[in-house]
């Protein structure tokens, strides 16, 4: 019997596909891993009361997390509240409005910083899982765990996404601590550009507490859409290291995908009415 498969290899090695049916055919693949991503998602929460025997892999990854990811997700937080302050000083100093330099920081901190957030963890994190959990399944430990009688789905899978939701609030909590840090400095020491009282009372004037609550909410959501998405296409890998590579891709696409979505959906839901924006004012 014929199968998909080998219908789609003898397509790719016999007479060029048209470019209409290749779409057509892309797209039935992606509606296909959408719905299968969805199933895979809710299985792997279903399965987090059996995580109580693996709390201390929820830990090891939580520390890996903090250990792989940590730094550069700090530091491109600090370069994105460094370009904040130096576009507003510039800009806003030509107008004669110096002292409002940190509305780029208020701003970015829940328009630029979610977005920015899941942009690393899509490249640094969710391109590692399915790396990583791609290379267990084609070389067989992920059967092998299932022979030993191990939750194969809880103990890949709802553990990482368990330690990620243990570290995101840490490192969000950090990361626009130092956004925020490193604007300060810069506005006030080096470009000179307000006082501390000014930028500080600008600051607070378009940004409170539950703003930054509803940006990290939004990078939560977020993270763990990257999570599952790693560690579907990392679960599912087949075809030897060129499967795990395409999924690796795969990825990396939807991930991007993911990160636009939800963070056009949450800056509409929470700051689409926004009366503190500076555009209110």
């Amino acid at each position: 019997m014929t199968t998909t498969e080998d219908r789609d290899a003898e397509e790719s090695h016999g007479a060029p596909v048209p470019v209409s049916l290749s779409f057509e055919r892309d797209e039935r693949h992606l509606i296909r891993d959408v719905g299968n991503a969805t199933r895979f998602a809710a299985k792997s929460f279903r399965l987090v009361g059996e995580v109580r025997g693996y709390v201390s892999e929820v830990f090891r990854q939580a520390g890996i997390l903090i250990i792989s990811s940590a730094l550069i997700i700090w530091c491109l937080m600090m370069v994105l509240g460094a370009e904040g302050s130096l576009q507003g000083h510039y800009l806003l100093r030509q107008l004669g409005a110096a002292d409002y330099t940190a509305i780029f920081t208020s701003t970015g901190e829940y328009s630029a910083g979610p977005s920015v957030f899941g942009w690393i963890m899509a490249a640094k994190v969710g391109c590692g899982l399915v790396a990583e959990l791609g290379s267990m399944r084609i070389s067989e430990e992920i059967d092998a765990l299932e022979v030993m009688g191990f939750s194969s789905t809880a103990y890949l899978v709802t553990t990482r996404l368990l330690a990620i939701l243990l570290v995101m609030p840490f490192l969000l909590t950090v990361g626009f601590g130092l956004m925020f840090l490193t604007s300060h400095v810069l506005s006030i020491y080096f470009f000179h550009s307000v006082s501390a009282g000014g930028y500080e009372s600008v600051f607070w004037t378009f940004m409170t507490p539950s703003d930054l609550l509803a940006a990290m909410g939004s990078s939560m959501l977020m993270g763990v859409g990257i999570i599952i998405v790693g560690c579907y296409y990392g679960y599912t890998a087949s075809g030897g290291p060129v499967g795990v590579g395409k999924n690796t891709a795969k990825s990396m696409i939807i991930n991007m995908i993911i990160v636009a979505a939800i963070g056009v959906i949450t800056q509409q839901l929470f700051f689409g009415n926004l009366d503190r924006a500076p555009i209110g004012h």
